[in-house]
């Protein structure tokens, strides 16, 4: 009876075994659908770049570099306002080369897909939460819900900001930047690319910030009375963020990059204390009941 009842636990085990792997391998077939679609969404995505490569290259790629970008009209327009001198740019003094044999060729390349990524972000962050959301409780996927919209919002609004503040901020800056007049600015067009796509997709990233906090928030990680006895501490960091891509040392141009950094950080203490605030009415409602 002993060895009978041993055999059919063996075989449970065996059952749950098999079930488990199963289940498994469902989710990675389920991943690599979304993988998939996410590369598929990304090629489209490259095709549309390039096929208006024109326009991407000499508007959006060159547009920092050219004197009338819109950046530079309006900071010529805000020194001319405010008696500002040295506020309008006049020059940006260097030249873009090309090294490598297929180096042009691979310009093409690189920047379709960079343009593909940053027009993808949206339907990459879509196919996430489609992965994601089957492991939720129905409290988590409604606390989550509009995370594809605020998420997309908030990278659109970083690399915006990126493009048409921080890039143009940097590219002045460090053009201008001259030890000798017997160095010339030769800059070879993958250092320029990177340092476009760089500074661009890196504030879409960043602006993601009240995103991260409230998953950290979520978990318990994340509390808002940390973040407010932080402050210091970020103003500090923020402000030489700011200072290393301004390209004076005038108030008015430094306080225009920290200024979305700090309301980013205000944002982020909100959206925790929000978190924990609604964590208390939650176990406040569930030891009520008991």
């Amino acid at each position: 009876m002993s060895k009978s009842n041993d055999l059919i636990k063996a075989i449970k085990d065996k059952g749950k075994t098999l079930e488990a792997e199963m289940s498994f391998f469902d989710h990675l077939e389920v991943l690599r659908w979304h993988i998939i679609r996410s590369v598929i969404a990304i090629a489209v995505f490259a095709i549309l770049s390039f096929t208006f490569y024109d326009f991407v290259f000499n508007d959006i790629i060159m547009g920092p570099k050219n004197l009338d970008f819109w950046t530079y009209r309006m900071m010529c327009k805000v020194g001319d306002l405010l008696s500002l001198d040295g506020f309008c740019v006049q020059k940006i003094p260097f030249n873009i080369i090309n090294t490598e044999l297929a180096g042009q060729f691979m310009l093409q390349i690189n920047s379709c897909l960079l343009m593909a990524l940053a027009l993808g972000f949206p339907y990459l962050l879509f196919e996430v939460w489609l992965f994601v959301k089957p492991a939720l409780t129905d409290v988590e996927r409604k606390s989550a819900q509009g995370f594809v919209v605020y998420a997309t919002i908030l990278f659109i609004l970083g690399a915006l900001f990126g493009y048409y503040i921080v890039v143009p901020l940097s590219v002045n800056f460090l053009a201008n930047v001259s030890l000798s007049e017997e160095i010339t600015n030769q800059i070879t067009i993958d250092s320029y690319l990177s340092t476009i796509a760089t500074l661009t997709l890196g504030c879409g990233v960043v602006f993601l910030l009240p995103i991260l906090v409230f998953i950290l928030s979520k978990i318990g990680i994340m509390t808002p009375e940390f973040m407010r006895a932080s402050r210091r501490y970020a103003t500090v960091i923020i402000l030489i963020i700011a200072a290393i891509i301004t390209p004076t040392a005038d108030v008015i141009t430094l306080l225009t990059v920290s200024a979305p950094m700090f309301l980013l950080y205000e944002l982020s203490i909100m959206v925790s204390a929000d978190v924990k605030k609604k964590k208390q009415q939650a176990e406040k409602k569930f030891y009520n009941q008991k």
